[in-house]
């Protein structure tokens, strides 16, 4: 697997930003340029100078299948639904975005093949402040270890007919099944019932919860007026319950929303490490 750092130019005035901050306010944008780091061979050959307009299937972390909906007489180039590619130890790759001290900040993306930076910002080197790093790495844990740890998550829950509302009602028929936010005290509980099946554990008093909200927008004009995701970082200290569990976890993230920088685990050594770097 490899790990990659990117310093992001945000300027010095977040009043007169610079374009990589821009650029951070909408994560739709910053994954589609990420997906541009891992492009198909054709695509390399065909145009290696990347001026050609960014095309999805030319990037093997976006797949495009036939809707399943139509007829197959119907079915054509036109008609397509975009799946991105799973996540295994051959494909697919998660990010975040970190803050830094002095208001900087710093994109880490963790992916199952090797990356091309050079590629994906050829035409947007603007946007870096320095570089990208990159490393490679193999996870290995052991049963009973601790570990420091860093998640960003969309913690959400899908409302049924016994759910409440806030006031003890039971909730609309119109909102069964629907996707909320989870409410701010039940965080960490969130967390704790997905740390058994992904091989840890962690105590409350171990982790500190800092819930917030993120804005997506797909488009930049029009009637699109964007999307409120709930965003919680969880920072602490995890224990090792199941070594080959918690390594695909590593490969597969946690919880919704990986699109928009959610679900990257990282994981350091409890002594001469920070978080965000593999052990």
């Amino acid at each position: 697997m490899h790990l990659s750092s990117l310093l992001i130019d945000v300027g010095d005035n977040p009043d007169r930003p610079r374009p990589g901050r821009l650029w951070l306010r909408n994560l739709y944008h910053v994954h589609q340029r990420l997906c541009m780091g891992f492009p198909s061979d054709p695509r390399k050959q065909s145009d290696p100078e990347f001026v050609a307009p960014y095309e999805p299937c030319d990037f093997p972390e976006q797949r495009h299948f036939a809707d399943k909906s139509k007829k197959k007489s119907e079915a054509g180039p036109h008609i397509l639904t975009i799946v991105h590619a799973p996540r295994n130890q051959n494909s697919g790759f998660l990010f975040r975005v970190d803050p830094l001290p002095g208001g900087r900040a710093v994109i880490l993306v963790q992916s199952a093949v090797r990356p091309d930076w050079d590629y994906a910002f050829h035409n947007a080197s603007y946007l870096l402040a320095a570089p990208p790093q990159l490393q490679s790495f193999a996870p290995c844990f052991t049963r009973g270890q601790s570990l420091r740890f860093r998640l960003a998550a969309n913690p959400t829950r899908r409302l049924s007919r016994r759910s409440l509302e806030a006031d003890g009602q039971p909730v609309k028929e119109a909102s069964i099944g629907k996707r909320v936010p989870v409410p701010n005290d039940q965080l960490f509980d969130w967390l704790a019932r997905r740390a058994e099946p992904a091989g840890f554990s962690v105590r409350e008093e171990c982790t500190q919860v800092q819930p917030g909200y993120i804005y997506v927008k797909k488009k930049k004009t029009g009637t699109d007026k964007g999307q409120r995701l709930r965003s919680v970082r969880y920072d602490g200290t995890l224990q090792v319950t199941d070594p080959s569990l918690l390594q695909e976890t590593i490969i597969q993230g946690i919880g919704p929303g990986k699109a928009f920088g959610f679900g990257l685990l990282s994981l350091a050594l409890c002594q001469n490490s920070a978080p965000g770097e593999a052990p």
